[in-house]
Parts: C-alpha cells; sequence; structure tokens
C-alpha cells in the first residue's frame, strides 16, 4: 500500500497547511516509513507506534533548533508518519499503537496485510487522490512539476 498513504496525507497537509514552502516529497516518505520498517516481518511493531511517531517529531524539533529552514524541511517526515498511523488505523490495535506503554507487540500483523483485498480499493482511491492533486496544481505544466520533482512544491493553482 503506497499510493492510499502518499495520497490520504498529500491531500490532507496541502488543505490543512497550504504552506507553499512544505517538503511533499519528505511527507511522502514518512508516509511509508512505518511500512516499509515494519512491513518486510508482517508484524506490526514499534514503527506503528505512537511513541515513535511523536519521538521523531521531537528529535526534529531539538535537533534543529535555531534552525528554522531544516525544520520547516524535516517536519514533514513526522507529519507524514503520523498521518499513516491515522490512515492506517493502527488506534485499533492498543498494544501497537501505544507500545511500549501498553505491553508488548504479541502478534498484531500490519494494518495493511489484514485488509486484504480491501487494499486494492484502498489503493484505487490513493491513485484518484494524486491524480485529483496532480490536476489541482496544475503539474502537467513542466515548470510546476519540476518544482515538486526538485524542491517538494505544491502550488496553489492561479486563480
Amino acid at each position: 500500500m503506497f499510493l492510499w498513504f502518499i495520497g490520504t496525507a498529500v491531500i490532507s497537509v496541502w488543505y490543512v497547511f497550504r504552506d507553499p514552502r512544505f517538503d511533499y516529497r519528505l511527507l511522502a516518505v514518512g508516509a511509508l516509513v512505518p511500512d516499509i520498517i515494519d512491513l518486510p516481518g508482517g508484524q506490526a511493531r514499534w514503527a506503528h507506534s505512537l511513541t515513535v511517531a511523536v519521538g521523531t517529531l521531537a528529535a526534529v524539533m531539538l535537533v534543529t533548533v535555531g534552525r528554522r529552514p531544516i525544520r520547516r524541511l524535516l517536519l514533514a517526515v513526522p507529519i507524514g508518519m503520523l498521518l499513516h498511523l491515522v490512515f492506517d488505523g493502527v488506534f485499533a490495535s492498543t498494544e501497537v499503537f501505544w507500545w511500549p506503554f501498553a505491553g508488548s507487540w504479541g502478534d498484531v500483523q500490519v494494518p495493511s496485510l489484514q485488509r486484504g483485498w480491501w487494499n486494492i480499493l484502498l489503493e484505487a482511491l490513493g491513485a484518484i487522490a494524486l491524480w485529483w492533486m496532480w490536476r489541482r496544481c496544475t503539474l502537467a505544466d513542466p515548470e510546476r512539476r519540476g518544482r515538486l520533482l526538485h524542491h517538494g512544491l505544491l502550488e496553489q493553482p492561479a486563480k
């Protein structure tokens, strides 16, 4: 599941922040990090916990004290991780979501693997969301697409 997490994260951040300097490339990376780490083992472990996502956010804030440009850039990763938890429905598993405070993981499968065939529908919805953003931000224009690819910027359409 890649398009679902990238599409939902991009649309969520685009509508909430409307920040012309936000790096959507790092947001997409952050939205995929929990599955990249936990999916190979098939079990939802520490990468799907709120503790790790909030810890990543705290680490970015601490490491970038006094360096606002790099902070603005790096904040996209933990935001993507937090959105992954929301759109993966990890909060339904207390042991995983609240690890290590709610005990051990047990045998909790990665939510993406639990959904089975529903993933096809969710991936299609993610593809539709990304296509809609492509059209909304007029990414068919090579100049705008270049700004997204090279700088991670999604610009508001001209009115």
